[in-house]
C-alpha cells in the first residue's frame, strides 16, 4: 500500500483507539430531505467536533460544510436511484475520481446490491472504482446495501456481501449489525464498520448496537439517523464515541445523554 493510500486511511480512524465514529449524512442522494436533515449545515455543525469523519455527497460538501473544518470525509460517489424509483439497486457511479481528489476526499464510497437484479453492475462498478482508487491512492469503502429488503440483514447474507467486496478490493466495508456478527468480521479481511440503519426506538437501543458491534470486532460505526434524528444529538454522538473509543458500557455512555 502506497503512502497516499495509507495516509488517507489513517485520517479516518482515531490514532489511539484505531476505531472510528463516522457521521453519515449522505441519505439525501436517494431519500431527499429526510427529517432533521432538511438543513444539513445546521444539523451537522454542532456534531462535527465529535466525529472522526463525515460521509456525504459532493453537493452537501460544497453547500453545507465549512471548508475550514479540519474533519476528513468519505465521498459518496454512487447514485442514480431514488426512493420512488423502480429499483433502489439500480445505482451507478455519478462522481468521478478526479472530483474526489479535487475535493480532497479521504475515501470514496459506493453501494453494492448483492442478490438483486443489479448485482452484476454494482459489483463491476466497485471493481472499476477500486482500480481508480489504486491508481490515485484513494481508499474505497463498499456499502452492503439491501434497499427496501431489510429482512436480508442476517449473518449469512452479510458475510457473503462483505467477503465479495473485500475480494474485489475494497479497503473497508460498511454493513449492518446482526446476530452472529462476529462471523462477518472473521470472514472479512478488511475493516468492517457498522451502519446505524433506520432510527431505532430509543437512544439506548442505538448505544447497545454500537457496543455489541465493537465488542464483536467492528472497527467502528457510521451512524446518521440514530444520531442527528435524536433530540439529544450532541449527547448521542458523545455517547457513541465513548463506547467506540473509550470502551464505555451502555450504562456509562447513557449518562452522557442527560
Amino acid at each position: 500500500m502506497d503512502f497516499g493510500m495509507k495516509n488517507r486511511l489513517s485520517r479516518l480512524f482515531d490514532r489511539e483507539s484505531e476505531r472510528a465514529v463516522w457521521l453519515a449524512i449522505d441519505h439525501g442522494y436517494f431519500l431527499g430531505p429526510v427529517s432533521k436533515l432538511e438543513d444539513p449545515a445546521k444539523t451537522i455543525k454542532p456534531l462535527v467536533p465529535f466525529t472522526d469523519a463525515l460521509m456525504l455527497t459532493r453537493g452537501i460538501l460544497r453547500t453545507s460544510v465549512d471548508a475550514s473544518m479540519e474533519v476528513p470525509f468519505i465521498l459518496r460517489v454512487s447514485g442514480g436511484n431514488s426512493i420512488v424509483g423502480p429499483a433502489l439497486s439500480n445505482e451507478g457511479i455519478q462522481t468521478s475520481m478526479e472530483e474526489a481528489i479535487r475535493l480532497n476526499a479521504s475515501a470514496v464510497a459506493m453501494s453494492i446490491y448483492v442478490g438483486t437484479e443489479h448485482e452484476h453492475q454494482t459489483l463491476l462498478n466497485l471493481g472499476k472504482l477500486v482500480d481508480e482508487g489504486q491508481r490515485y491512492g484513494m481508499p474505497v469503502l463498499a456499502v452492503t446495501a439491501v434497499g427496501k429488503e431489510l429482512e436480508k440483514r442476517d449473518a449469512r447474507y452479510l458475510s457473503l456481501c462483505c467477503r465479495i467486496a473485500a475480494e474485489i478490493g475494497a479497503n473497508a466495508v460498511k454493513t449492518y449489525y446482526c446476530e452472529d456478527f462476529e462471523k462477518i468480521v472473521k470472514s472479512c479481511p478488511v475493516p468492517v464498520v457498522v451502519a446505524g440503519g433506520p432510527k431505532l426506538d430509543t437512544e439506548l437501543d442505538a448505544l447497545k448496537l454500537a457496543h455489541d458491534a465493537v465488542k464483536q470486532g467492528a472497527r467502528g460505526v457510521d451512524m446518521g439517523r440514530n444520531i442527528w434524528q435524536s433530540p439529544k444529538a450532541v449527547g448521542m454522538i458523545k455517547a457513541i464515541a465513548s463506547i467506540v473509543h473509550d470502551g464505555a458500557s451502555v450504562k456509562e455512555a447513557g449518562k452522557l445523554l442527560k
